[in-house]
This record gives C-alpha cells, structure tokens and sequence, in this order.
C-alpha cells in the first residue's frame, strides 16, 4: 500500500512539475532530437568496422571478417607512429595549455580595472571564432621563412626557416596555436568559477595578512578545484580524439615534411575513410580510438573520485 502511494505520488509530482515547466521540457527537444539523430542512431554503424564493407551490397549484406580491420591496423608501419604522435601531442597540449586557460583566468581576476579587463577579454576571445581556414593561413604564412615569426626566431639563431617545413618544430606550432586561439573562451568556464568563491573567505585571508598571491593559492585554487578537475576529466576523454576544428587546422597544417609528426588517429582516419573509401578499415581505427579513450575518462573520473571525492559520476 505505501509503495502504491509513493508511485501516484511521485507520478502528481512528475505531472505538475511538467505542467509548470513545459516550456523548458519543449526547449530541450531539439537538443534530444539532434543527439538522437546524430549521436545514438549511427552507431549502429559501428558494425562495419568487424566487415570488408562494400557500398554496394551496404551494411547488412557486406561480409563479416571479424577482427581482421583491427588486426590489420596493429600490424601496419603507421601505427607506432601515429599512436605516438596523438599521445605526444595531446600530452603536450594537456600539459601546457590546460593550465594556460586556469592562469589567464587567476590572471584576468586581478585586474582591477572593469574596463581593461573587457577589453582584454574580447581581444583574446576573438581568435577563438576564426574559422580553421583562416587560422591555418595565418599561422602558414606567420611561420613561413619570411614570417614574423620565423623572423623573431632568426633574431637569436642567425637564419629564418619555414618552420612548418621541419618536423621537429611542429609540436610547438600546434600547441602555441591552440593556445592562441582557445586561452580567452577557455577561461571562461573559470572565471564563472572564480566568482561564485565565498567572498568571506578572501576578507578572513586578508585579516591573516595574506597577499594576493597567498589569496589565490589557498582561497581561490581550492574554491575552484571542482570545475577543474570536472574539465581535466572531460579532456581526459578527447586525450585521442581532435574536435572538428583542430581536425581541420591540424589537416591544413600538414605537408610533406612535417607529416611524420603531425599524422594523428583522426587525420589518419579522415584520409583512409574519405579519401581512400577504405570504411571498414577507418570504422575499425575510429572505433579503437573511442575504447581508449573511454578507458582514458572512467579512469581520470575513478582517480579523481578516490584522491579529491570530485567526479563526474
């Protein structure tokens, strides 16, 4: 009997609850729409990553060759190579540009002028709307041998070179023009964290004769904490993959010289694919991808929740 009360109760509460809120509910269908449409009803797609897929005879018709596409991948030249240079470069990205976006925010939280600190903003959010195209071209021609970069370094080397014409450079162009681009909208997510900290504790700190540098390492690092260890997870979960628009800077940046170090899973993946139309064997280093990936975020979230009792779930 009381189970039966719980349930109508609960099912008054669900029904007044929608009637109070539909507007809300009716905004989020699209949004339920588009990762239905997009996200979920692909997947069954997946499948033709464990087929020789032939367009003409489809998914279902195409035959199953098992773990032939996966095996295939693991023993060619490319994979050493291509696993490392994903590794090599989100690490890197991880290590010097997720903190980038966290110090440009501490550092955007002290200025004091209201003024300044708008513009400041707007000027490092703007790089963040060029297109992939547009930036790709900016960086081509700023590292070209007559760039204005290319011309800096030259100042302490002696000789300017295109920089992107040499492999080992290019780890630093990705990274510094991700920072470039992402450090203003970046910090967006944190500046919002910083400003829900406990302003009380800031008036306790300053009566204990705390700096602002004292402030921020132990009121405003530990206010914020959460949001960044929710973000480092999140990113923990794109370690192998690229967003749509590094995808398309990254494919842009490459060439003959530099395409031992800048060849990624999804540059491979696009090419093998789109280009060459080998789906089943593309399926089957998109879908390799996806597990370690995955593997990559239950395990930042499973540390995170034992060391810092913070997690996504």
């Amino acid at each position: 009997m009381r189970t039966a009360h719980v349930t109508r109760y609960s099912r008054c509460a669900i029904a007044h609850d929608w009637r109070r809120h539909w507007p809300l509910y009716a905004m989020f269908v699209p949004v339920l729409a588009y990762f239905a449409v997009f996200h979920y009803a692909p997947m069954y797609g997946v499948i033709i990553a464990f087929q020789r897929f032939n367009v003409r005879f489809g998914v279902f018709r195409s035959p199953w060759i098992g773990l032939e596409n996966f095996r295939k991948f693991f023993e060619s030249y490319y994979f050493s190579r291509i696993v490392g240079n994903t590794l090599k470069l989100s690490t890197l990205d991880l290590v010097v540009a997720f903190p980038a976006n966290i110090l440009f925010a501490l550092l955007l939280n002290e200025i004091g002028k209201s003024w300044f600190k708008r513009g400041v903003q707007t000027l490092t959010y703007l790089p963040y709307f060029i297109s992939a195209v547009v930036a790709a071209g900016i960086i081509i021609d700023f590292t070209s041998s007559e760039g204005i970069v290319s011309q800096f370094i030259a100042l302490f080397t002696g000789n300017a070179v295109n920089l992107l014409a040499h492999r080992e450079y290019f780890p630093a162009i990705y990274v510094g023009s991700n920072i470039w681009q992402g450090i203003g909208f970046g910090s967006i997510i944190y500046l919002a964290a910083i400003s829900s900290v406990n302003q009380e504790l800031y008036e306790a700190a300053i009566v204990d004769g705390a700096g602002r540098v004292r402030q921020t390492i132990h009121v405003t690092l530990p206010g914020i904490m959460p949001t960044i260890l929710v973000m480092l997870i999140l990113r923990m979960g794109n370690m192998m993959s690229s967003s749509l628009p590094l995808l398309e800077k990254m494919l842009l940046l490459q060439n003959g010289s530099n395409l031992e170090a800048s060849e990624i899973i999804s540059t491979f993946v696009y090419r093998k694919g789109l280009i060459e139309a080998s789906y089943g064997y593309s399926a089957a280093v998109g879908l390799f991808n996806s597990v370690i990936n995955f593997a990559f975020l239950v395990g930042a979230n499973y540390l995170s929740r034992r060391l810092a009792e913070s997690s996504l779930w």
